[in-house]
């Protein structure tokens, strides 16, 4: 089978356009083409008069070593990879340890989903609640401002991914093409089919319950046990008599000990007490850049129009995304962050007494406004010096800001970009209706972030009212803040994907500061998973 790549096509062409295309670039008859089938396809709207669909095809041929030695220096014309998963390792019959994984989103999920397939039968400890009672809670501090700290946007069963766009994408190296397995299981677990050929896929929000739910299942049908409600609070670990240190157990809030000699940590980027712990106990942790900033809201209208001209609403297209960056005159850089289609701001808070905001969408990007985050680049030396924490307890004082700006009732303050723009207080709001549950107070977002922040992002904001127009409308509506866009630690790993000081210690996805989103999450995942069962085969056989 041969893959063609850069295949292009109108919008509105005929389903048979595909295979006719497929001969049409390989000089050949349509006969000869025995099957044609779409591995991807994206779309190139730079010209919004005429936008072009690009696919990828999986094409079989009745003479495929021929064609191949014709365009045998054609890069868009080359055999189909094999881009299916193998197994790593597989557990002896006789294998009595458990691995652990601490974290149930996008990360754990995987790791305990491919240490279940392998035969390991992982203990998965979540501090938070299975999906469903999540969700309850997490609506009671949107509709009732009220917060539950273990169980809301943050923590739970399927993660802070579970309440987002549901995006599938990631600009990660991906050589073993481990973002293709992800993607299977997500189908498997009943997701659109069509994530496997979108260039851009996503899920929303609603799909992604019943799919953690599903894969829950199938960890458990192989094994694997979950225990929820159950916080991890500290580390058992040895020290040798030449000073390494190997983790042997953990210790959940009630007191109980559950031992084992390999343990993932797939804690998320808000396990603050967490990482306050790791620390205590000597584990290597360290500051690490962040973003943070505002979510911008406009209409989705705006948006299509923009991005897709006399085309916008097609089907096809669906709701129009943007990326923008800016480098303001003052070395910041300003970029848009986790931009939404047709969805909403939530309230992502995990700490009482401070505002988070994060935005969502359900799989039709059927909501009335566009959001966005538009945060600015932050780093440890330049911005938050000091210990492993700072970035947490920066993360703290500008979310404490935003609810003593939002009148203390976890509404949050939102701001009129043309106020913002302009440097005076909103008073009320205009055209565009925020999102945000359980509200927004109109008020002066200055005092949210840093002033390098605020100067950043009003000169980026004229900038991409330029880039797309009306983009600087001034009843588009800014809420604050957005501060959780990635960890503010690294827990330090090395070649085998252990700490560099505590054997057996397995730091993963994005909470210590290796992935970013759903899908490089997942990998992530899957790369933890093949390293401890590595890990214990060899421990099994006396080699480590």
């Amino acid at each position: 089978m041969l893959r063609l790549t850069g295949i292009p096509l109108p919008l509105d062409h005929p389903p048979q356009a595909i295979a006719q295309a497929a001969a049409l670039r390989l000089r050949l008859p349509p006969g000869e083409i025995v099957s044609c089938t779409v591995f991807r396809r994206a779309h190139d709207a730079r010209k919004k008069s005429a936008i072009m669909l690009i696919y990828s095809l999986d094409v079989e041929l009745q003479d495929e070593p021929g064609v191949l030695e014709r365009f045998a220096d054609d890069p868009n014309v080359k055999p189909t990879p094999d881009i299916g998963y193998r197994f790593v390792a597989h557990a002896p019959d006789d294998l009595t340890e458990r691995p652990l994984v601490i974290g149930a989103g996008p990360c754990g999920l995987f790791a305990a989903l491919l240490l279940a397939q392998m035969g390991f039968r992982p203990i998965i400890l979540e501090r938070g609640k299975a999906v469903r009672e999540r969700t309850k809670d997490t609506w009671g501090l949107w509709r009732k401002s009220v917060l539950n700290p273990e169980s809301n946007v943050q923590f739970g069963e399927g993660g802070a991914g579970t309440f987002s766009d549901g995006k599938l994408y990631s600009q990660i190296k991906d050589p073993r093409h481990l973002g293709r397995k992800v993607l299977t299981e997500f189908v498997k677990a009943e997701a659109p089919p069509e994530i496997l050929t979108e260039a851009h896929p996503h899920i929303g929000t609603f799909r992604l319950v019943k799919m953690v739910e599903n894969m829950r299942a199938t960890i458990q049908a192989l094994g694997g046990e979950y225990r929820f409600e159950s916080r991890v609070t500290d580390l058992e670990i040895e020290t040798d008599r030449d000073g390494s240190r190997r983790v042997r157990g953990v210790v959940l809030s009630d007191g109980q000990r559950i031992a084992s000699d390999h343990v993932v940590l797939a804690i998320g980027h808000s396990s603050r007490d967490t990482f306050g712990m790791l620390l205590d106990r000597g584990v290597t942790i360290q500051a690490k850049p962040f973003s943070v900033g505002f979510r911008i809201e406009h209409p989705q209208s705006l948006i299509d129009a923009a991005r897709y001209g006399a085309s916008a609403g097609h089907p096809i297209l669906g709701a129009a995304d943007y990326k923008l960056v800016h480098h303001a005159s003052n070395g910041r850089n300003v970029y848009s962050f986790c931009m939404c289609p047709g969805g909403t701001v939530v309230a992502a808070a995990s700490e009482e007494g401070r505002v988070v905001t994060n935005g969502m969408s359900q799989y039709s990007r059927a909501e009335r406004n566009a959001n966005a985050g538009i945060v600015v680049g932050i780093t440890p030396k330049e911005d938050y010096p000091g210990g492993p924490l700072a970035g947490v307890e920066f993360q703290r004082k500008w979310e404490s800001a935003a609810f003593a700006a939002g009148g203390g009732t976890y509404a949050a303050p939102a701001q009129l970009v043309g106020d913002f723009i302009a440097g005076r207080p909103s008073t009320s709001l205009g055209s565009v209706v925020p999102s945000y549950k359980p509200g927004v107070l109109p008020t002066d977002l200055t005092p949210c972030l840093p002033g390098y922040a605020i100067d950043a992002i009003r000169e980026a904001l004229v900038k991409f009212g330029r880039q797309i127009r009306g983009y600087d409308m001034k009843d588009a509506v800014l809420t604050g803040v957005e501060t959780r866009t990635s960890s503010p630690v690294r827990i330090n790993r090395d070649e085998t994907f252990q700490s560099v000081n505590t054997r057996g210690l397995f730091p993963a996805g994005e909470g210590a500061g290796y992935a970013g989103g759903i899908l490089s999450a997942g990998v992530d995942g899957i790369k933890i998973a093949e390293a401890v069962a590595t890990s214990m085969l060899g421990v099994a056989q006396g080699v480590e």
